[in-house]
């Protein structure tokens, strides 16, 4: 298994309680190895930097995913920039944390980054899993 793998391992559910919609309907997908250019650009997140691969595209990325000196940066391992679009109410699976933001799944099968703020954990986990059957 691989450690930066964000995809969810167990069941650990939240739900969402605050909406929030991705502004990046085009999500940045590096490799590790790949080359990649950061900017100084300001983020209300810490522990993210703005990086733009070869081709043009920039995105978001975890600072301590990269090997950076200047503003070159190597990937230190694959990463998926995509963010999750999330309503109210609306019950997530979630997987890594990472700099306050959560990779989560949602019952239709999509899943991507979203910030740790807009969830509240189920503790313990009352939801049935896919086979119907609570835990």
């Amino acid at each position: 298994m691989n450690e930066n793998d964000p995809r969810p391992h167990n069941k650990t559910l939240g739900r969402v309680v605050s909406e929030y919609q991705s502004a990046y309907t085009d999500p940045l997908v590096i490799r590790a190895g790949e080359k990649l250019t950061a900017s100084d650009r300001d983020s209300e997140w810490a522990g993210w930097v703005w990086c733009t691969n070869q081709m043009g595209k920039g995105r978001w990325v975890p600072e301590k995913y990269l090997a950076r000196k200047g503003n070159v940066c190597t990937a230190l391992c694959d990463y998926e920039a995509t963010e999750l679009a999330v309503r109210v109410g609306e019950i997530l699976e979630l997987g890594q944390e990472e700099s306050d933001w959560v990779w989560c799944a949602n019952r239709s099968g999509q899943s991507g980054w979203v910030p740790a703020e807009k969830i509240q954990r189920i503790f313990p986990t009352t939801e049935p899993d896919s086979s119907g059957e609570k835990p």
